[in-house]
């Protein structure tokens, strides 16, 4: 019969092994594919953001990332996807300043709460739009818009995308701080609003540069202003509508940004934020953005206090404009 004599060096030893073992399992985040998901269907500015984000998450993580598309009013039934997943950093949402912010207030079906229900992680893209008249009106500045506003209280319309879009906000907006009284038409999307605007049938619209571009070039609508506090590089000639003194204070721009389900570990939102800011860094990024008439963030930006300001301006103009949330 052998005896066995083991040594309390060994005895450390192993313990040591076996102690390590757990910990040499757990792979730094992260260890599988990331799921990004985008609530619209292929080719709009948030599919193109959110493959953007997918492309930097690739490269700056060394990661599998999966871009997948579930449309379905207005971004909401994506964010609610992500809202019931598993907070670990496996599924996140490439959203817009609809359902982060602006659906809450609209959307009766709506169960969760941006801010208290999803994790802000990083602002990936602003999106001003622009405040245009078609070519029948006389109005050619923000000046002249708001003297014929409120020379004819309730005889002037304006075409937004859509009841509780980015775009319909930002006019309600122009409305309460200039205290003019124009009449809101809201469409299923840019088209046949800028169709309508071009052929006389609509006064002015909120809409995105790029869907205004040709339309402003072939002289069928007029820029009159962006909807900012200040100027933007890629619109210099066109004045922001916060700089005029009778908007002072006005900004309201879509916004897309990157966010997860609540409770999201700290380390994995510094992971995260850390790759997406050096991704939007590299010109190639910020050009495929700028190309779309996207300004691309710093990566500074806090998207949890953006989603909390804007819901806190968009509660307003819902009671301003008299909304009643819909199913």
């Amino acid at each position: 019969m052998h005896e066995f004599r083991i040594s309390r060096r060994a005895l450390i030893g192993a313990a040591a092994v076996l102690a390590a073992g757990p910990l040499c399992a757990q792979t730094t985040y992260p260890n599988k594919p990331i799921r990004v998901v985008v609530g619209y269907a292929a080719g709009g500015s948030v599919d193109l953001v959110g493959r953007v984000v997918g492309d930097i998450l690739a490269k700056h993580l060394n990661a599998t990332v999966v871009v997948d598309n579930v449309p379905g009013a207005a971004g909401v039934v994506a964010a609610q996807r992500v809202v019931g997943a598993k907070a670990d950093g496996y599924t996140l949402l490439a959203g817009s300043s609809n359902e982060l912010a602006g659906t809450k207030f609209v959307n009766a079906a709506q169960k969760y709460d941006p801010a208290t229900d999803l994790t802000g992680i990083a602002l990936t893209g602003v999106l001003p739009n622009l405040w245009v008249a078609g070519t029948k009106m006389p109005a050619r500045t923000i000046d002249e818009f708001i003297a014929l506003a409120k020379a004819h209280p309730g005889k002037y319309s304006y075409g937004s995308p859509g009841i509780g879009s980015t775009p319909h906000f930002s006019g309600e907006l122009i409305k309460k701080i200039a205290g003019v009284d124009i009449v809101h038409v809201p469409y299923k999307g840019s088209a046949a609003m800028t169709s309508d605007l071009a052929g006389g049938n609509l006064d002015f619209a909120i809409v995105s540069p790029s869907v205004a571009a040709p339309f402003i070039q072939s002289g069928k609508i007029k820029a009159l202003g962006v909807t900012t506090a200040h100027r933007i590089a890629m619109m210099k000639d066109v004045p922001a509508l916060g700089e005029n003194a009778a908007l002072k204070g006005y900004a309201l721009s879509g916004w897309f940004g990157l966010a997860g389900p609540k409770d999201l570990p700290a380390e994995v939102v510094a992971s995260l934020h850390k790759a997406l800011k050096a991704g939007l860094a590299d010109p190639a990024m910020r050009a495929r953005l700028e190309g779309a008439g996207i300004i691309a963030p710093t990566g500074d930006e806090n998207l949890g206090q953006i989603i909390r300001t804007d819901m806190a301006k968009y509660a307003e103009l819902v009671k301003f404009a008299k909304i009643t949330p819909e199913n």
